[in-house]
């Protein structure tokens, strides 16, 4: 029986989320340090800005199609060893981007490193589901996803400050260590704390004995995901993008890194903060905000100079993320309580589909127009969100 809410222990639970926050950590980390790493494979092999957005989408792409087989894979081999092995193979994908001579090699490690953080979002989560009980599910996964924003922070700046003192070569080998080292030490700690299930032919049963997405208003959910689409892209655009802006206006790598870093310090506070404002102005008017908010900000800092932009990044980040912790906690009112599992798996496959594409899209209109160019359209698709949640507005109230 897996270790589920009656019989996991205090000392289990809390051991068991600190293997899945510090997993989360290290995956979320090789996501962000790729756009800290961007323009320096950018000067080393010569790309233009559609290859750099092949790169960033060879990564976002391996997501989009992996998170829901890792978890139909996962009813038959287990979390704990796929878990483990996708933090493994991630690990060492980001390590042998050292040994990278050319633009061919350099996307297929990215793209390998990608289908091993495919199984962690998934996987952490149905593990750290089944060992909490449901009062206690929803704080423990909260901690869960604040591990993966401490990550984004941290990796961000420390990778760009490495670049800056050893180069990109060794930076990625002694991060690209410390992920496998985790991946490795995180199979030890679930073998022991979480005993394999009894029965996984049962579990497989269970998993496949209904049918449909449990739809309460499929227009509703249709316009959320759309909403979705376009947030996503708008988000992942603009991180690959803002360090070619910060680059053109001056800043070094560890200014790159540092910039990133602020950003994300800022969407970890919006997540919270914009969950907060949902409630006092509702969902439609929160959207509507850190839409606006979000556009503003971009065309801000195009024009403003290096000192002013960074200063505006924390507030970026609160508008870029927060919309998403919004629409995560909308999904619920347009499907039925035991159709939510398999729903959530096709919100956030939309949202990864949109993040693999915006970066090539964004990446050619760069190469014509310029990057200024390609961060005005971001800010324009972020504005086209308005239309799509004012008619999602009849929906909510019904």
């Amino acid at each position: 029986m897996a270790v589920g809410e009656q019989t996991a222990s205090r000392e289990t639970r809390r051991a068991t989320l600190a293997a899945a926050c510090s997993v989360h950590f290290v995956h979320d980390g090789i996501s962000d340090a790729l756009y800290v790493l961007l323009p320096a494979w950018s000067h080393a092999f010569g790309l233009s800005y559609a290859q750099v957005g092949v790169l960033r989408t060879a990564y976002s792409a391996s997501l989009a199609a992996l998170q829901m087989p890792a978890g139909m894979l996962a009813e038959r081999a287990g979390e704990r060893a796929l878990l483990a092995a996708g933090t493994v193979l991630a690990g060492a994908a980001f390590m042998l981007l050292a040994i990278s001579q050319s633009y061919a090699l350099l996307a297929i490690l990215i793209l390998t490193a990608g289908v091993g953080s495919a199984v962690q979002h998934p996987l952490s989560s149905v593990i750290i589901s089944r060992t909490y009980a449901a009062a206690a599910r929803r704080a423990a996964l909260g901690v869960y996803n604040f591990a993966g924003d401490l990550g984004k922070m941290c990796v961000a700046a420390g990778v760009g400050l490495a670049v800056a003192l050893i180069g990109w070569r060794s930076t990625v080998v002694g991060y690209g260590l410390v992920v496998v080292t985790v991946g490795v030490a995180s199979l030890f700690i679930f073998r022991r704390l979480i005993p394999a299930p009894a029965d996984p032919a049962a579990d497989i049963r269970m998993a496949v004995s209904g049918g449909g997405w449990g739809f309460t208003n499929a227009r509703g959910f249709a316009l959320l995901g759309a909403v979705h689409v376009l947030d996503s892209a708008c988000r992942t655009g603009l991180l690959t993008f803002l360090p070619f802006l910060l680059v053109a206006k001056g800043a070094t790598p560890a200014a790159v890194g540092f910039g990133l870093a602020l950003i994300f310090v800022g969407g970890a506070a919006g997540k919270l903060l914009c969950g907060l404002l949902a409630e006092r102005i509702g969902i439609l008017r929160t959207v509507i905000v850190t839409e606006l908010a979000t556009a503003l900000m971009i065309v801000l800092a195009i024009l403003l100079p290096l000192s002013w932009q960074m200063a505006l990044l924390v507030p970026l980040g609160v508008a870029l993320n927060g919309t998403s912790s919004v629409l995560y906690g909308t999904v619920a009112e347009f499907v039925r309580d035991d159709r939510q599992a398999r729903s959530f798996g096709l919100f956030y496959t939309l949202g990864s589909c949109a993040s693999a594409s915006s970066p090539l899209v964004f990446g050619i209109l760069s190469d014509l127009s310029g990057v200024p160019v390609a961060l005005y359209a971001i800010a324009a698709l972020a504005l086209a969100t308005l239309p799509l949640a004012a008619l999602m507005r009849t929906h909510l109230a019904n």
